[in-house]
């Protein structure tokens, strides 16, 4: 079986698929996967595999592989300088790694944050509940569901090797100022907001928080006015509510500190949702730099958001072609 040898990590890298562990909300189990599905499923398609192959989520870059076999390799995502035994590859484009090559990747640029290696065949650890995706929270998936370390060998599939693709299409801009589509949450209501804190919520650019994670993307705190006085049974602060489920993409009010909840988030909990995170706009969570970028909330429908999520999903194969 070919294998990948970690040589150098990177600050976190971990094994996800797409969409991830799907079905197991109600047994407190998020769906993990990737960050950036968009990054993650455009690697898979360049060299061939299913869009649900597992696929490497490295952050910031800096990571250093050795591959046992000759390989077809795709990485996406945040820009960055990328050598096989020391000459430079294409970013976005197929690249062979031959048997015994390394593979380096350099540090991210000055936009984006997540980069994605797909790799022919996928990668090929054990699945756990119906997913390889690694989901930190809950130590599932990927290798012993934690980050990569050192000396771990990944196995690579067998399956889908041999048809490769080029991209003909442009790639999504990466920016320091991004706007994210929403759709409202149950709490964007005036029994819970003031107007004036709706205008702040979807009219306003947020900073993002140093802390920012897989878990959730926190925002800059700002007071809010309300439109009540505390959270009743729930608790003393108005943004408190009897506990109920969250949706991933769901942006809750941690008192007046608006949080975005990633893929490896807590299923369930006691602040108010005010608004989710749109399908085609839910990759950009992986891109977002913490302690630098912004993000505008840009409120839409349900229908406007199918459609955006339509158009995103069809221009991945649309945007590639294959190569003789």
């Amino acid at each position: 079986m070919a294998t990948i040898e970690v040589l150098s990590p990177g600050i976190q890298t971990t094994v996800q698929d797409y969409p991830g562990r799907i079905g197991h909300l109600a047994s407190g189990y998020y769906p993990a996967g990737p960050m950036d599905h968009y990054g993650l499923r455009l690697a898979n398609a360049l060299v061939g595999n299913d869009p649900k192959a597992a696929a490497l989520e490295i952050t910031l870059g800096k990571i250093g592989l050795r591959f046992s076999d000759a390989t077809d390799v795709a990485i996406t995502g945040a820009s960055a300088e990328i050598t096989v035994d020391g000459e430079p590859v294409a970013h976005s484009a197929v690249f062979t790694v031959p048997s015994g090559g390394e593979l380096r990747v350099g540090g991210a640029g000055d936009t984006g944050f997540r980069l994605y290696l797909a790799v022919a065949g996928g990668i090929d650890t054990e699945p756990v509940l119906g997913s390889r995706a690694t989901y930190t929270m809950g130590r599932l998936g990927g290798v012993e569901g934690r980050a990569l370390r050192k000396g771990d060998v990944l196995p690579i599939g067998a399956e889908n090797r041999g048809t490769r693709y080029e991209l003909t299409g442009d790639l999504p801009e990466y920016t320091h100022e991004w706007v994210l589509d929403v759709t409202p949450g149950p709490h964007a209501t005036p029994e819970y907001l003031d107007e004036q804190d709706l205008d702040t919520l979807f009219a306003t650019p947020w900073q993002v928080d140093r802390n920012a994670n897989r878990t959730g993307v926190r925002l800059e705190a700002r007071r809010l006015k309300w439109a009540r006085t505390s959270g009743g049974i729930a608790g003393g602060h108005p943004s408190n509510i009897l506990d109920n489920g969250y949706p991933l993409g769901g942006i809750n009010l941690n008192g007046d500190t608006p949080v975005i909840l990633a893929p490896d988030g807590p299923t369930a909990g006691g602040f108010v949702i005010v608004a989710v995170v749109c399908h085609a706009s839910l990759w950009k969570l992986g891109q977002l730099r913490p302690g630098t970028d912004t993000v505008r909330l840009n409120l839409i429908d349900i229908e406007e958001a199918q459609r955006r999520a339509e158009a995103l999903d069809t221009g991945i194969a649309a945007s590639l072609k294959e190569i003789a």
